[in-house]
């Protein structure tokens, strides 16, 4: 075969991607960026965990784009899809994610870029969309009660003011050591608004050694 016969014959296999006009792709590539776009002021904005990561959330943005254009070259072209698949199969990701919400976001980012290289436009921003509302409208419910870690180390004289203390506070029991004449309790407990008040109260009775209130987002315990 020679030379002009390979690139004939490329050509003709490459017919497909050439079907792919200059607007259709810059359509395509702005809609993946707008829906990252409400991906990325979500995640920022109604944050719920411990630290927030600024390089993740452009991980989103990015993750919808490259998405959307592997998407959009897999479904122009079969051979291009073969190869795509067959390179995207040596991949490998070692990054632990801990935040459970993380997961979510990440397969929002990867649900937006596949809608949007299919070439469902409409689809794609009408969910993005709605997704972002459920979010919201779940984060702003559960935003009036925060839930926390109480460590608090006292002597067993101070056990029966402790619990009388935290009688009207909802709590649960995660770990009780004891020591040689000194206890440790750690309890879950959900507090409105930022009243944290009771730890000084605990912390004031006798026999209590100290009492530490840590923000709990699900990684400890």
């Amino acid at each position: 075969m020679t030379f002009s016969e390979i690139i004939s014959e490329s050509l003709k296999q490459g017919d497909s991607v050439k079907n792919l006009s200059a607007p259709y792709i810059i359509i395509s590539v702005s809609v993946a960026l707008l829906c990252s776009l409400v991906i990325y002021f979500v995640y920022k904005k109604f944050y719920r965990g411990a630290v927030y990561s600024e390089s993740f959330n452009i991980l989103n943005v990015m993750l919808c784009l490259i998405t959307s254009f592997v998407i959009t070259t897999i479904s122009s072209n079969l051979v291009l899809s073969l190869g795509m698949v067959g390179a995207l199969s040596i991949v490998r990701f070692r990054s632990a994610v801990k935040d459970p919400l993380d997961i979510g976001f990440l397969f929002w980012s990867i649900a937006a870029g596949i809608t949007t290289g299919a070439g469902l436009f409409p689809f794609a921003i009408i969910s993005t969309i709605i997704i972002a509302a459920v979010y919201i409208i779940f984060s702003v419910i559960t935003t009036g009660r925060k839930t926390y870690l109480l460590v608090i180390k006292y002597y067993e004289a101070a056990d029966e003011s402790i619990r009388n203390e935290l009688r009207n506070i909802p709590n649960t029991l995660k770990s009780k050591n004891l020591y040689k004449g000194q206890s440790e309790l750690t309890l879950q407990v959900k507090v409105k608004g930022n009243d944290t008040s009771f730890v000084s109260k605990i912390s004031d009775i006798e026999g209590v050694d100290s009492a530490m209130l840590i923000e709990y987002t699900g990684d400890a315990l």
